[in-house]
């Protein structure tokens, strides 16, 4: 990876690029370190400290929400936006063809709702956060004016950001919103094992051993996984076209083990979190029924048998619902008939359509335990070695490997073209 970036340093073109993205996530970060008003930082610890569900929630916010900053809800509310909009994709026909089909206009046109879609989202999301964080004591939110100018502190800081994420990806070297996720991991990752190792005890580094093995266990898994793919043999038909033979080539079509890369664990945590949520909205409540559902749902966290066969079962299920939404074999089954393509052993149509969707079933099975598996790992590890200190979890590896190898992937294609146009 060193002799890589060395490499794009060389291109005056790529080293301009690689500069702007580096810019653009400084101020980003900055962002994430500037406080709103009236946080009473001792509160927000303690809050943090009991609340492990919201570490997760820091993390897809890049680092901005434990320092209850500007940039409280990160890019999360572009995210949701997304998902949302892909949600509809499969009840819209219209939306689906504009996503699928659709020119670079009309596609342009779909970002443009996903846009839109995104300040009604943070203004709902910061408004609860703001309500809930108010009743913890961590912010101290004295009038409706208060209430107001954090709000739109909150709403323009997640537009912006979402603004930077896009500014990033024009650069063509990497998917923006990830590098921004990315980089909030990164910065606190030396921090937690430094911590980790000051604060165990002695007689427990055996634990931290197994703990930091499983770790690296994960990391070897998430390149192997995320490198994984099944690739079809497809081969084309000659076409004779007056003088000239077209055609006749073989190729091949590759399917990803793990085609929904972290969006089935975002859906998922998503969930995970409400019922901490209406926990914490209902604390204060002096009705006695609220107060049981309060304690019920306080009850359902991270250390409850409940949760973790919840959380797996979740990933599971959205794994093969992303996939679903995503892969479209009979679209691939039909542009391949059109270009004289086919599957061999299988005939063009309905056949291959049934073949690419059951090749496609057997390996997002595995890849749907695969993503089980590494969310609730380090939760068991946490559990079983009681290292808790070491808050970055099985989720945070899978975003750091995938967006590293990503990254590299599009970086070495960006020099693979620059010497194509060179020679």
């Amino acid at each position: 990876m060193f002799k890589l970036f060395l490499s794009l340093l060389r291109s005056p073109d790529l080293r301009k690029k690689i500069l702007n993205i580096f810019l653009l996530l400084v101020v980003f970060r900055i962002m994430a370190t500037i406080p709103l008003p009236n946080v009473d930082v001792n509160q927000l610890q303690l809050f943090l400290s009991s609340n492990q569900i919201f570490g997760l929630f820091n993390v897809f916010t890049g680092g901005a929400f434990k320092n209850i900053s500007i940039a409280l809800l990160g890019i999360s509310p572009f995210i949701t936006a997304s998902i949302i909009m892909q949600l509809l994709t499969m009840i819209f026909p219209s939306l689906k063809e504009l996503f699928y089909e659709g020119t670079e206009k009309e596609r342009a046109k779909y970002m443009q709702y996903s846009r839109l879609l995104t300040i009604p989202l943070a203004a709902v999301q910061g408004f609860g956060f703001l309500n809930l964080l108010n009743r913890q004591g961590v912010i101290i939110i004295a009038s409706p004016l208060d209430l107001i100018r954090s709000l739109v502190i909150i709403i323009t800081a997640s537009v912006f950001l979402m603004w930077i994420g896009e500014l990033i990806t024009e650069q063509k070297l990497g998917n923006g919103i990830s590098l921004i996720i990315f980089s909030g991991i990164v910065i606190d990752f030396p921090r937690e094992i430094l911590q980790t190792i000051v604060t165990v005890d002695p007689s427990r580094m055996p634990n931290m051993i197994a703990f930091f093995a499983v770790a690296l266990m994960i990391i070897i898994g998430v390149v192997f996984i995320s490198g994984g793919e099944r690739r079809i043999p497809v081969s084309y038909a000659k076409q004779v076209r007056g003088t000239k033979i077209y055609g006749g080539a073989s190729t091949y079509l590759p399917l990803k083990i793990n085609q929904a890369g972290v969006i089935p664990i975002i859906f998922a945590l998503s969930i995970l979190m409400f019922p901490q949520m209406i926990s914490q909205f209902l604390s204060g409540s002096q009705n006695p029924w609220l107060l049981k559902i309060a304690l019920l749902f306080k009850n359902f966290n991270q250390g409850s048998w409940v949760y973790l066969l919840l959380y797996f079962g979740l990933v599971f299920l959205f794994t093969f619902f992303y996939t679903m939404v995503s892969f479209n074999p009979e679209s691939i089954a039909e542009n391949l008939q059109k270009r004289g393509g086919f599957v061999p052993g299988y005939r063009p149509g309905k056949t291959t359509t049934q073949f690419l969707m059951n090749t496609s079933n057997k390996i997002t099975l595995f890849g749907a335990v695969f993503l089980g598996i590494i969310a609730i790992l380090p939760i068991l590890m946490q559990q079983f070695t009681g290292i808790t200190t070491f808050a970055i979890g099985g989720t945070s590896l899978l975003i750091l490997v995938s967006v590293a190898m990503e990254t590299m992937d599009t970086m070495e294609a960006q020099l693979i073209m620059r010497e194509y146009e060179i020679s």
